[in-house]
């Protein structure tokens, strides 16, 4: 039987700063079906006026679960201008929590009052720098009631890029004691030259609904007529790349941008040589697209071999514009025992804000390489230096070690013994053997690369290897074809995608060696030595 929860109650507005004159929705909802009350909203008068209000019965799906909700949604109109806080309000014994907002106080505007519908144009600054983000925002403002088949033709511009931020915005605004209904809608736009460039007027068009005849604002169109408006031409200064900023660097013009990384496993121990080390690196801009956040690639260096995932890109629209993200995983395999580090990275950027130069910094990031040991001796065990070890610990574990000793000595005579009756064997006995033979091993490695199988392909390798003298190093070290199939293994299997692995280049690599070892294998397996040691 699911366990119960407790009945919930929320508050939320469909945005946190306006102007003065404009409503705002606030949002109650709860999930307390089995009292039929109603939210208390006498806290309210003294701060807002109540244009609206409605209930909505629904079905919630937000918790991953399909239970019933209730929403009152209140239009609201606020009576004061700076910030104003929505107090906590009641639903029987549930409370909300206060909402924050924000009233900017606006000079009443003077153009387009005597139209019933309008256009009202604005840029949030009055240049740019190119390939920077301005914002766009057009409010429709109609006096007259209009059906929702209103239509804003695309805003299209040669030379910049454009993105609608969200969804279009609906409220209200009371100007010179006449209410109009408001259609808000952004667009952020980057430049992608220098110099005067103009942003063309759109055009709305809706159908009329209807006409007050007692309203201050005279019109002469009929219900179900169809009514069409512009908006202004506006020009935008577009200031090329300033003077101060690095010429060999990348070019982002940001409001913020902010550079972490995080490590797998934790650098707070050490890490085994010949072990990967992930580094996710996370870039995020606010103001710029995602397509021109830059590629961080580290140096090239002896010490170790960097494997570069394919990186993720995501953005989101805000209040502010477009926040972007980049975030890439990159693999790191030591060769070296020791004290190793990665460089710093400073990734210059110019503030559009502040209007100057800065830089995204990560310092440089130590890492300690250690071989790997296995027969390391427990702390525990060794005496300490500041406090004298009682004898009978001390003996007993002399007898430990020596007991541990004599077993060795006992297990090494015994495979001395073994080895050396193998060694006078007959020959044919060893093909007898039940063990993996050199055929069946590059059977394996074959049958692994041909399909394409990057985890058992490094197994059959490793199995395949140990029947030579000499290591993969070093086969690849007289062997550039092979040292390439190799690091491409690898950064397959370092990689989180290691589907698109193509094995038959390291098979040809392996066929290619210069000791040609399938032809050695072949005959070692056709016929016995002839003279058997």
């Amino acid at each position: 039987m699911p366990l119960a929860q407790a009945a919930s109650f929320t508050a939320s507005v469909d945005r946190m700063q306006l102007n003065a004159g404009e409503s705002v929705q606030l949002i109650l909802e709860s999930d307390d079906t089995t009292q039929f009350l109603t939210p208390d909203l006498s806290p309210l008068k003294p701060f807002f006026e109540l244009l609206s209000s409605r209930q909505v019965n629904r079905l919630s799906t937000a918790t991953g679960v399909e239970r019933p909700v209730t929403q009152w949604l209140l239009t609201l109109l606020p009576k004061q201008t700076g910030f104003v806080i929505i107090p906590p309000l009641s639903l029987g014994d549930l409370q909300s929590t206060p909402i924050n907002l924000y009233i900017k106080d606006v000079t009443e505007q003077n153009i387009g009052q005597l139209e019933p519908v309008y256009i009202d144009t604005q840029l949030d600054r009055d240049w740019v720098y190119i390939q920077a983000q301005v914002i766009l925002t057009l409010r429709i403002y109609h006096a007259i009631p209009l059906f929702s088949d209103g239509n804003l033709t695309p805003l299209l511009l040669d030379n910049a890029r454009v993105e609608q931020l969200d969804k279009p915005r609906t409220f209200e605004r009371h100007i010179n004691g006449v209410r109009h209904g408001v259609i808000e809608v952004s667009y952020a736009i980057f430049p992608q030259q220098s110099g005067l460039i103009n942003i063309p007027p759109q055009t709305f068009s809706a159908t009329l609904a209807g006409h007050d005849p007692h309203s201050l604002t005279p019109f002469t169109a009929q219900p179900g007529q169809r009514i069409e408006v512009k908006s202004a031409r506006i020009p935008l200064q577009v200031k090329d790349i300033p003077n101060d900023y690095p010429t060999d660097a990348v070019w982002l013009p940001a409001q913020d941008i902010s550079l972490t990384q995080s490590w797998t496993p934790s650098l707070d121990t050490p890490i085994n040589i010949g072990t990967a080390v992930t580094r996710l690196l996370k870039l995020q801009a606010q103001g710029l697209p995602s397509s021109l956040l830059p590629d961080i690639t580290p140096p090239a260096s002896p010490d170790y071999k960097a494997y570069l995932d394919q990186p993720v890109f995501s953005h989101q629209d805000t209040e502010l514009g477009l926040t972007s993200r980049r975030e890439q995983r990159q693999a790191f395999v030591f060769q070296t025992p020791g004290q190793q580090s990665l460089a710093a990275i400073k990734l210059p950027w110019w503030n559009t804000i502040t209007d100057q130069l800065e830089y995204a910094e990560l310092a440089e990031q130590k890492l300690h390489l250690q071989t790997a040991m296995f027969n390391q001796v427990s702390p525990a065990l060794m005496p300490s230096h500041s406090q004298p070890a009682a004898p009978l610990a001390l003996i007993q574990q002399l007898i430990f070690w020596q007991t541990l000793s004599a077993l060795l000595a006992l297990l090494s005579l015994a495979g001395f013994i073994l080895w050396w009756r193998a060694r006078h064997q007959p020959a044919v006995i060893a093909a007898s053997s039940s063990g993996p033979t050199p055929r069946s091993l590059q059977d394996d490695l074959k049958r692994a690369c041909l399909s394409n199988d990057a985890n058992n392909t490094r197994l059959a390798l490793d199995a395949w290897a140990r029947q030579y003298p000499e290591t993969l190093a070093d086969m690849a070290a007289r062997d550039s074809t092979l040292s390439a199939a190799l690091d491409a293994l690898n950064s397959a299997l370092y990689s989180e995608n290691y589907s698109d692995w193509q094995g038959q280049a390291l098979w040809q690599a392996i066929g290619n060696l210069s000791f040609n070892p399938q032809a050695q294998s072949s005959d070692d397996e056709q016929l016995p030595p002839l003279y058997p040691p």
